[in-house]
């Protein structure tokens, strides 16, 4: 981590000009490219977005992705798997270096890297030289936890849930068309289609935040010494674990997805790239509608109510297509279908669950969406290698319906315990 260090202490002074005009407004007075104010919505939602799009907008070519280098699927899918891994390390990071260095320059820093790695990408000759190159890329997950982090400096715990739910919900835009786009670049262009894609994306938001993105964090500061003094006392705050747990868990369906149907939509159900891309976006029309409901529903209700409603949604997704499966009616309509549900489902829930993290100690949000994050993908890591690995085409589709019924099963356990620990707390 030092090069990021040094790295984000040359830029602050230039970056982070704007921050003294920032604070002598008001917290929630926002001028869309306006550098004195909070980042607008569209910025935020541009920033999370970018991050959507590295993810999956080149699923649809692993296939081709396979063959162009010569090697196994199982080695092309650590493109994804590996990539989650390096997304979780970094969460560690990104949040406790932005509540002392400040969200915007570290969010102008990462997004360079990001392009520079996109970059490497277009120009890799191996499958090797590739995947590093796509594990740099992984720094835009500072994206994600930035946006997050930004929106909770400035708002209150239901209302921060419900912003995140208008934020995910416009992100939810990208998972939905990103794969049929990917799909399509690779029948036209092959799978470097994508890749261009991302740069062109990556620079765009580069230019938009350098415009737009004022300085939400206060009290920026202080020495290398202190950066990660204040993860203990997150550590030992078990709300935020159950919080963190239950969004690992809802999840992680969703990350065993990205590491198994490409195999399952190609193998099982011979489904060409455009096909799979189209398909693929089915559980984001989901997604998007449950982020609606948590920015329409999560302050009239409370965090705890909305990912209540969204473990069971989610895991009744899920039922249901173990359930067709056993009944002998899979096919890739219902397969792809049923995750529509859990979607649905998480859409609800993370919004609200994210919230409750940050919300667990506010000083600290920075921090917990960082580490919060890196649980979640870390997880999401696992079960997505776990259905690369688990998969043949002799087994079909059947052991990732059982791997993700069991995770979204689970996740709702944790969140008994936090409704638990808030009633000792209250008593």
């Amino acid at each position: 981590m030092p090069p990021l260090f040094t790295c984000v202490t040359f830029w602050t002074a230039h970056l982070r000009k704007p921050v003294e005009m920032l604070h002598k407004t008001p917290a929630l007075e926002i001028r869309f490219l306006d550098r004195t104010t909070p980042p607008h919505v569209a910025t935020l939602v541009a920033q999370a977005s970018i991050a959507a799009l590295a993810m999956n907008v080149f699923l649809p070519s692993l296939p081709s992705m396979t063959a162009y280098f010569q090697t196994d699927y199982a080695v092309m899918q650590l493109s994804v798997s590996l990539y989650l891994l390096v997304n979780a390390i970094l969460q560690v990071f990104i949040g406790a270096v932005s509540d002392r260095f400040g969200r915007r320059p570290v969010m102008l820093v990462a997004l360079g890297v990001f392009i520079l790695a996109t970059i490497g990408t277009l120009l890799a000759t191996s499958a090797v030289v590739f995947l590093v190159f796509r594990m740099f890329q992984a720094i835009v997950v500072t994206a994600i936890v930035l946006s997050r982090a930004s929106i909770r400096d400035v708002m209150g715990e239901s209302e921060a849930a419900s912003r995140i739910g208008y934020v995910t919900m416009g992100m939810a835009l990208v998972p939905m068309i990103a794969p049929a786009i990917g799909g399509l670049l690779d029948e036209a262009f092959g799978w470097r289609g994508s890749f261009g894609l991302m740069l062109l994306a990556g620079i765009a938001v580069l230019l938009l935040s350098w415009r737009d993105m004022g300085e939400t964090k206060r009290n920026l500061g202080g020495s290398s010494k202190g950066l990660f003094a204040g993860v203990p006392e997150l550590i030992r705050a078990r709300r935020f674990w159950g919080y963190c747990t239950t969004a690992t868990l809802a999840s992680g369906a969703f990350f065993a997805y990205l590491g198994g149907v490409p195999f399952v939509g190609s193998m099982v159900f011979g489904l060409s790239p455009s096909q799979l891309g189209l398909f693929f976006g089915a559980p984001a029309l989901g997604y998007a509608a449950g982020n609606f409901l948590a920015g329409r529903y999560a302050a009239k209700l409370g965090i705890n109510r909305m990912i209540l409603i969204g473990c069971v949604v989610g895991f009744g997704g899920m039922a249901l297509l173990a359930t067709l499966y056993l009944a002998g009616y899979l096919s890739a309509p219902v397969f792809f279908g049923c995750f529509i549900f859990t979607g649905l489902g998480n859409g609800m829930l993370l919004p609200s669950a994210t919230s409750g993290m940050m919300s667990v100690r506010p000083h600290l949000a920075g921090t917990a969406s960082g580490i919060g994050g890196a649980i979640m993908i870390g997880g999401g890591a696992g079960l997505s290698a776990i259905a690369g690995a688990i998969l043949t085409v002799e087994s079909g589709a059947a052991p990732l319906i059982w791997l993700m019924l069991v995770t979204t099963g689970l996740a709702i356990l944790p969140l008994f315990y936090v409704l638990h620990r808030e009633t000792q707390l209250s008593a």
